[in-house]
C-alpha cells in the first residue's frame, strides 16, 4: 500500500567523503555502507515536497514544503540481489504534523524548525537556496546552474547519489524498518556554483561537526519527479552473514 505520494523537485545535493567507521552507530541492522569507487559518502539534500498526498489525502497546508536531510548509503542483500538504499540522520521539515506522523508511525528522524526556500531565475542560469533557522541563526544551501536538463550518466557518481530506492531506519540493534520509494529515472542540472553557510554540529550533533571544516567532493542539481513512498515492513533479526559477495 502507497503511504505517501508527492512530487520532489530541485535536490540540491552536497556530498561528502567520510570516514565510514563514523556511521557504524548509525547503521540498521541487516545492513551494510554501500560504497562508490572505494569511497563512502555523506549527503546533505534539500528539496521541495509539492503536491503532498498521505494515505491518499491532501493535508490543508502541508502539500508543499521545503526538506533538509543529512543522509548516507546502504545496500541489504535479499532474496539474491541487492537493494540500495539510504538513512537518514536527520530530516528537517516546517510542519510539525510531517514530524509527528513521520517519527510516531515510521520512527524516523524527523525536526521542525522555520524554512524558506527561493528560486531566482536568470537569462542563462537559475539559483536554488534553501534555507532553515537554527537558534535564531539562519543556515543555508545554495547552488547555481544552467537552465537546461542533461542526463546522468550510467555508473556516474551522480547516479550513485540519487539512484537509491530503499529507506532503512535503525529501531534497535535487531530491529530495521524498510520501505521502498519509486521514482523514475532523474535527469540533472549543470551546476556552475555553490554556497554553504550552515552551522553543522549545532544542527546534526558532534558526530558530524566535521563537516563543518571539509568541502563536498561533489554537488548536483537533479530535477526530481513523481515519487511514491510506500509503508514500511519489520525486519528483525536479520543475518548479514547471508549476504553473498
Amino acid at each position: 500500500m502507497n503511504f505517501l505520494k508527492a512530487e520532489w523537485k530541485n535536490l540540491a545535493l552536497f556530498n561528502y567523503e567520510v570516514d565510514a567507521q563514523i556511521l557504524e552507530k548509525y547503521l540498521p541492522s541487516g545492513t551494510e555502507i554501500d560504497i562508490w569507487n572505494n569511497k563512502c559518502y555523506i549527503s546533505l539534500v534539500g528539496f521541495m515536497f509539492k503536491n503532498t498526498k498521505v494515505l491518499g489525502f491532501k493535508i490543508p497546508f502541508h502539500i508543499n514544503f521545503e526538506e533538509v536531510n543529512l543522509r548516507f548509503y546502504v545496500k541489504r542483500f535479499e532474496n539474491g540481489e541487492w537493494k540500495r538504499g539510504v538513512v537518514f540522520i536527520k530530516e528537517i521539515v516546517p510542519k510539525k504534523a510531517i514530524t509527528f506522523i513521520a517519527n510516531t508511525l515510521y520512527q524516523e528522524h524527523y525536526e521542525t524548525q522555520k524554512m524558506k526556500h527561493e528560486i531566482i531565475e536568470d537569462e542563462n542560469t537559475n539559483t536554488f537556496i534553501y534555507q532553515w533557522k537554527n537558534d535564531k541563526k539562519w543556515n543555508t544551501i545554495q547552488i547555481e546552474t544552467k537552465k537546461n536538463p542533461i542526463e546522468i550518466e550510467i555508473d556516474s557518481e551522480a547516479e550513485f547519489i540519487t539512484e537509491h530506492y530503499f529507506g532503512y531506519t535503525k529501531i534497535d540493534e535487531h530491529t530495521t524498518f524498510e520501505y521502498e520509494v519509486t521514482h523514475p529515472r532523474w535527469e540533472q542540472f549543470e551546476v556552475l556554483d555553490h554556497n554553504i553557510e550552515i552551522d553543522f554540529e549545532k544542527t546534526y550533533g558532534s558526530d558530524f561537526g566535521f563537516l563543518q571544516n571539509i568541502k563536498p567532493s561533489s554537488v548536483f542539481l537533479a530535477k526530481g519527479s513523481k515519487i511514491t513512498v510506500m509503508n514500511k515492513r519489520k525486519l528483525e533479526s536479520v543475518n548479514v552473514l547471508e549476504k553473498m559477495t
